[in-house]
């Protein structure tokens, strides 16, 4: 179990600047309204007793990939209201997160005080790590605390830079993360069966090595199984994004009676100006790009498998389930794990998390993660160096 500096370690918070990174980076529909505020509800306890002891609490975060622009579509404006909403209190929210005007501000809080500062993407030094940013960014606080676990994976200013200038600590929800997914990697009881979906392959594929180690049942479905299946079926990947995954999903081990693709996908195609979808066979695929669920016999399969688990991860979506004409698979299946009463049951990832969300899933699980990345890079045995910087 990795030994951290917690948030109870702090002798004296009563009018202390708290530089609080949480991970805000909620998704988003079309027009910037929030769709899933999971992340933000997960923060709430550490945010409440940073209040309750009276510090000066700055919260900083990040929200999509602005590439070091202002994006106004991104700035934290929902997140702000959400926010307010669920403390029942006035949250301020400033337009940069460095700079002389931030630095007046902040002097002019009160003690309890909350201020958001702006997307921290904004600049480009927070994912470059840029010392003079940190710098900055440092000035505003007399504390750090990291509640952010699903970037912990994440080299950036605000998680590996920052302990280096402050006092740093874990919060309540980063240490619960790390407790879990500790016992999980180390405890799981078995049979063990880990569901993975979802997009990449190259994110996946130690943690899909790694459970095989450890005698766990694989379940393969979304466009991971896709670029499986096309590399299998000796389909033409073009692209340099699906040749690099292809050539990772080479590397996989697809061991009889441990790991399972899909038998059959459901494909969606153009047919006399109209839109025709129907199940077919795997091992008659000769598009990928055509797959968008798994087919009805690969969700009997992965049923009867769930029912046996004692210990259930899944980590991604098994088909496209934002359209309701592919949603079955990942409704099904997550109706399947739920049912398992017997079962330890364990999620995670943004999509994951939204698809539980939308199928009223999510409160019976065990724990849904915040984290995607993280939690598999964590499950994967690699060393997060958000991690490491707060170890004892």
């Amino acid at each position: 179990m990795i030994k951290l500096k917690t948030i109870k370690e702090i002798k004296e918070l009563k009018g202390k600047r708290v530089l609080l990174r949480v991970d805000f980076n909620v998704p988003l529909d079309e027009n910037g309204n929030i769709r899933d505020s999971f992340r933000i509800e997960k923060s709430l306890p550490t945010i409440k007793y940073l209040k309750r002891k009276k510090a000066k609490v700055i919260l900083i975060t990040h929200l999509g990939k602005p590439k070091g622009r202002k994006v106004e579509k991104l700035r934290l404006n929902n997140v702000q209201k959400k926010l307010s909403s669920y403390l029942d209190f006035k949250i301020k929210k400033l337009d940069d997160c460095i700079g002389e005007k931030v630095e007046r501000k902040i002097k002019k809080m009160k003690e309890g005080d909350i201020i958001l500062l702006e997307n921290l993407r904004f600049h480009k030094g927070e994912e470059n790590n840029d010392k003079n940013f940190t710098r900055l960014l440092a000035k505003l606080g007399d504390i750090y605390v990291n509640d952010a676990f699903s970037v912990c994976h994440r080299p950036h200013s605000s998680i590996v830079g920052l302990p280096y200038y402050l006092p740093a600590f874990s919060g309540f929800l980063l240490e619960k993360e790390v407790e879990v997914l500790t016992h999980i990697s180390e405890k799981a009881k078995k049979p063990l069966v880990v569901i993975i979906g979802g997009a990449k392959v190259s994110s996946k594929i130690t943690t899909i090595n790694l459970f095989l180690k450890k005698g766990g049942i694989i379940l393969i479905g979304g466009k991971v199984a896709n670029i499986i299946l096309g590399v299998r079926n000796d389909l033409k990947l073009r692209g340099k994004s699906l040749e690099k995954e292809a050539g990772v999903a080479k590397k996989i081990k697809l061991e009889e009676g441990k790991v399972y693709l899909p038998l059959d996908v459901v494909v969606k195609r153009r047919k006399n100006n109209s839109i025709c979808i129907k199940n077919l066979s795997a091992d008659k695929i000769k598009n990928i790009n055509l797959i968008f669920d798994i087919g009805d016999q690969t969700i009997e399969l992965f049923s009867k498998i769930i029912k046996k688990g004692r210990t259930i991860i899944w980590a991604g979506p098994l088909g496209l389930f934002e359209d309701s004409l592919f949603e079955k698979g990942t409704k099904i299946i997550g109706r399947e794990i739920v049912k398992n009463k017997n079962a330890f049951k364990f999620a995670g990832g943004g999509d994951t998390s939204l698809a539980l969300l939308k199928f009223g899933l999510r409160e019976r699980f065990d724990f849904v993660s915040t984290g995607g990345g993280a939690m598999l890079a964590f499950l994967g045995g690699e060393k997060l160096p958000g991690l490491e910087i707060l170890k004892k």
